[in-house]
């Protein structure tokens, strides 16, 4: 099945009011002459995420933003599983940080909440593509790696300070933004996605 591709000169919404995301995604595009659009920017309401499961929430998002503005839409939704917690806080990771995203007090939660020999933790991202007539595709990205105390690093955002890749001795925050972005989670399903909708 060949999916519709973007071009270049096309419009795309990225179904989030995160600044960081929209200059992530804008330079990720750029290259294509896609231009990013924020639903931030078009004062596009957030939906409420109700679904389990990341692709879930970010077909939720997405769909939205296409319905809304009438052109394709890129969601994305990701978070933090860790495995001695039953994979929480996962799709709950922005959450858990409360109302005030209070990202300290959650990484303690985390810390707290696991003893010293169950480190092992993953990173998710699901990105979907929606389209104003309710056709989505979703791409998958993960990367594995190990919770570290205390936290290290100022780069970032989240839990990167508290996250350090396999085979790596930095956590996130300790890697520039071109560092993480060629390893990340979210550059994984960038990569898929790319493959299918852009290439």
């Amino acid at each position: 099945m060949t999916h519709p591709t973007l071009k270049s000169g096309d419009k795309l919404v990225l179904a989030s009011h995160n600044a960081g995301k929209l200059a992530e995604f804008s330079a990720l595009m750029a290259e294509f002459g896609i231009t990013v659009l924020s639903a931030g920017d078009l004062n596009l309401p957030e939906p409420e995420e109700t679904a389990t499961t990341f692709a879930g929430n970010a077909a939720i998002k997405a769909l939205a933003a296409a319905k809304a503005t009438n052109l394709p839409a890129l969601a994305d939704d990701s978070g933090l599983c860790v495995s001695a917690l039953g994979g929480v806080p996962g799709v709950y990771s922005a959450r858990w940080a409360g109302p005030n995203k209070d990202f300290n007090a959650a990484m303690a939660r985390i810390e707290e909440g696991i003893g010293q020999d169950e480190r092992e933790a993953w990173f998710v991202c699901a990105l979907c593509l929606a389209y104003p007539d309710g056709r989505t595709l979703t791409f998958e990205g993960r990367i594995d790696g190990q919770i570290v105390w205390p936290p290290r690093g100022t780069n970032g955002h989240g839990y990167d300070p508290i996250f350090e890749p396999e085979n790596e001795t930095r956590s996130f925050a300790e890697m520039t933004d071109t560092q993480k972005n060629a390893i990340s989670h979210r550059a994984r399903a960038f990569a898929a996605f790319r493959k299918a909708c852009l290439d």
